[in-house]
């Protein structure tokens, strides 16, 4: 009998009476030495070195996740499990404000997009070109998530709460204080999810001892059940008219039940079964991940010459607990009991340095120097159940891996404006050292990874409306730590998993050039772009037995992605806008390595397009539809992902609206594998079940209805 553990419902009820809102905060003026083109009624601004999006138009941040609306910006791709990839890149670096975050790195990335509310989010910022003041790793390029910030004079305050179908419910509170030299700010949140999905694999392989064929088919339906707390705090103070010091706080907790039953069959290839077998988990899931920012400022001898100076901690904890009941069929054997638990605890620390001198207008000078250290701790366990009820260790599931990684950094940047021309121009260098003990095994291992990473940006104003672009980089995508562990894991015994201590970084030149069109009511815009693999890390799947397939990772020799992007948006009539945005790419890989007869390559077109429609000057409602096309693998090949989302907002006034939302509305959030080798072939597919609505009401406090409240940029 399945057990279903539910969460206290009576305390969430009560919360979910009060009534909520989500803030936003107007734009502020761009800084006179990093030039805007701004766009009226456009959702996205370009600078030399970026491209922003604002949020407080998808009506899908009330109550999505971040990994919802990143899917929607152009050219960025999210999976079913919140994994991200840019122009189909997965080496993408996220940042929280500038700053990195253990939640949001490695395999736990797109597990912590999942669960974080959107609704926190004040705008999206994609560099695929970064500048040099970001560090090297992420060869697609940076994400920079900017959570909002409103802070009006005087005290303010917003309230947000919605209700979904399965039990699912949010509810946020945020609040600010603005005085004199002190600003305060503090938001709660509390999220309680459901999430449902189907795994099914089709296998095909030949025994490599004997050489027979067989096939495996394995279904295992799952559901997930999270309670979401999350709090933050930053306070800003001024210390003098020279000096101001600044902290931020946040953490995130999620507790939660994860379920599944599973069923696995094997056979002869066309034959009858000769293994059947179920598997029943009830399991438990815990994570804190926590940030702390230390800020200070000291203005030199002008308002134009500032030194920085941050501290920057980052951890993530998890805890998981799983219990597992077997029973097999054919051949007929006794029932089995075992467990599992899977443990990690990363700590990233960061203290960085950066000056800031504006020369004169259009001339500006950064340096900056960075030391960063992570410590990473895996520790994994399992055990069976023996005929007299005791746990006994389970050797093939129990190991320790520890990884400590310091990079040291420095950079230089100069920006100039010269009549029509801008440019910019940096040099990053960094030194890396990683140590590796997989203390189970008594395996060391040490990498050392040092390079220099150039970067340029060049933009030319051809009159008010037009402008070329130019752009160039050099970056590095270091393994992820637990990519590194030559262990094993057997814990789904049909699909083992382990790293390769052997990996080398990933090494990608990047070269783009863009022409985009800017009035008062469109944009347009296209870009090409070219990027260079050396060593990419991809997955690859070797036969062990008859039903039995080992993932780890290995290096490519060289890849190539080429594509055309392009971008527009406007006014179709007074009361419908449109949003339009593509990639058009051609992809090649060299897999000549991994036993291909030569290069594969593959051409695709990923959309994103949205329709909007104000019927009145108080209700909007939206329809927004993302494809990421087929992908290419150095084995087979990733199928297309179609995606439609709906939402509705009525204002009663200013500061009070009703709204309600619908996301994947065609159940198309799924991940289908293709394998096809001369020993192996698979379908693997991960689906989402069942789509995600949500009713709510959001009411805004404490803001005059037409203040504006200034946005703070953290690149500034």
């Amino acid at each position: 009998m399945r057990r279903r553990n539910r969460f206290p419902q009576g305390a969430l009820a009560a919360l979910l009476g009060l009534i909520g809102t989500t803030a936003r905060a107007a734009d502020a003026p761009e800084p006179a030495t990093l030039p805007t083109v701004s766009v009226t009624g456009s959702s996205a601004r370009t600078r030399i070195d970026r491209k922003v999006y604002d949020l407080s138009q998808d009506l899908q941040r009330a109550t999505g996740s971040a990994a919802d609306v990143l899917n929607a910006i152009p050219s960025v791709e999210v999976d079913a499990d919140g994994n991200v990839s840019l122009r189909g890149d997965s080496h993408v670096t996220i940042l929280v404000d500038g700053k990195p975050s253990a939640q949001l790195t490695g395999s736990r990335a797109g597990d912590g997009l999942l669960q974080w509310s959107a609704s926190d989010i004040e705008k999206i910022e994609v560099m695929s070109i970064p500048p040099a003041q970001y560090k090297a790793e992420g060869t697609a390029g940076v994400i920079n998530i900017v959570t909002k910030k409103a802070r009006p004079a005087g005290s303010s305050g917003s309230l947000q709460a919605s209700l979904g179908n399965r039990e699912r419910a949010l509810l946020s509170g945020n609040g600010a204080y603005n005085s004199g030299p002190l600003k305060l700010s503090a938001g709660l949140g509390l999220r309680q999810d459901d999430r449902q999905r189907r795994v099914e694999s089709q296998l095909r392989s030949s025994d490599p001892g004997t050489g027979q064929s067989e096939s495996s088919h394995e279904v295992s339906d799952q559901q997930m059940r999270r309670l979401l707390t999350s709090l933050k705090g930053s306070l800003d103070y001024r210390l003098s008219d020279s000096q101001s010091l600044g902290l931020d706080l946040s953490a995130r907790e999620r507790n939660g039940n994860r379920f599944f039953d599973q069923h696995d069959e094997t056979g002869l290839l066309g034959g009858s079964v000769l293994r059947a077998s179920d598997r029943h988990s009830d399991g438990h899931e815990w994570s804190l991940s926590s940030e702390q920012t230390l800020r200070f400022r000291q203005q030199l001898r002008s308002a134009d010459e500032t030194l920085d100076a941050a501290w920057h901690r980052s951890s993530d904890r998890e805890r998981e607990r799983y219990a597992y009941q077997n029973s097999f069929s054919l051949p007929a054997a006794p029932p089995s009991q075992d467990h599992l638990y899977l443990n990690h605890d990363l700590v990233s620390t960061e203290l960085g340095l950066d000056y800031a001198l504006t020369l004169s207008a259009g001339q500006k000078l950064k340096l900056g120097l960075a030391l960063e250290r992570g410590d990473y701790g895996f520790v994994n366990a399992g055990d069976t159940v023996n005929a007299s009820g005791q746990a006994v260790a389970n050797a093939l599931l129990t190991n320790r891996f520890d990884y400590q990684q310091e990079v040291k950094a420095w950079y230089s940047s100069w920006q100039q404006t010269v009549g029509d021309w801008e440019a910019m121009a940096g040099l990053r260098t960094e030194q890396s050292t990683g140590r590796g003990q997989q203390l189970t095994q008594g395996i060391s291992q040490q990498n050392r990874f040092n390079g220099l990473f150039p970067s340029l940006h060049l933009e030319r104003a051809l009159g008010e409306t037009q402008t070329l672009s130019l752009g160039y980089s050099r970056r590095l995508s270091r393994p992820e730590p637990d990519a590194l562990n030559p262990f094993i894991d057997y814990q789904d015994t049909h699909n083992l998993r382990a790293g390769n201590p052997a990996l080398q970084p990933q090494d990608t030149q990047a070269l783009e050039a863009g022409y985009r069109v800017e009035a008062a009511r469109q944009s347009h815009g296209l870009t090409a772009y070219v990027r260079e693999n050396r060593n990419s890390v991809t997955d690859v799947l070797q036969v062990l037995g008859p039903d039995v397939v080992l993932a780890t990772k290995t290096n490519l020799p060289r890849s190539l992605a080429t594509g055309l992007e392009f971008n527009t948006e406007g006014r179709l009539a007074p009361e419908w806008n449109y949003k339009l945005g593509g990639n058009l790419f051609h992809t090649q890989i060299d897999a000549t390595a991994l036993g291909a007869s030569g290069l594969k390559s593959t051409t695709g077109l990923n959309l994103k397009a949205s329709l909007d429609f104000h019927p009145s000057s108080t209700d909007t409602a939206q329809a927004s539809f993302s494809r990421a096309d087929k992908r290419l693998t150095p084995q087979g090949y990733v199928d297309a992902i179609n995606l439609v989302n709906v939402g509705y907002r009525h204002k009663l006034d200013e500061q009070l609206s009703f709204f309600a939302t619908v996301s994947d509305l065609f159940n198309g959030q799924r991940f289908e594998r293709h394998v096809n080798t001369d020993t192996l072939t698979q379908s693997y597919v991960r689906a989402q079940r069942g789509r995600i609505a949500y009713v709510g009401v959001s009411w805004l406090l404490g803001v005059p209805k037409k203040g504006k409240a200034a946005a703070f940029e953290y690149d500034q």
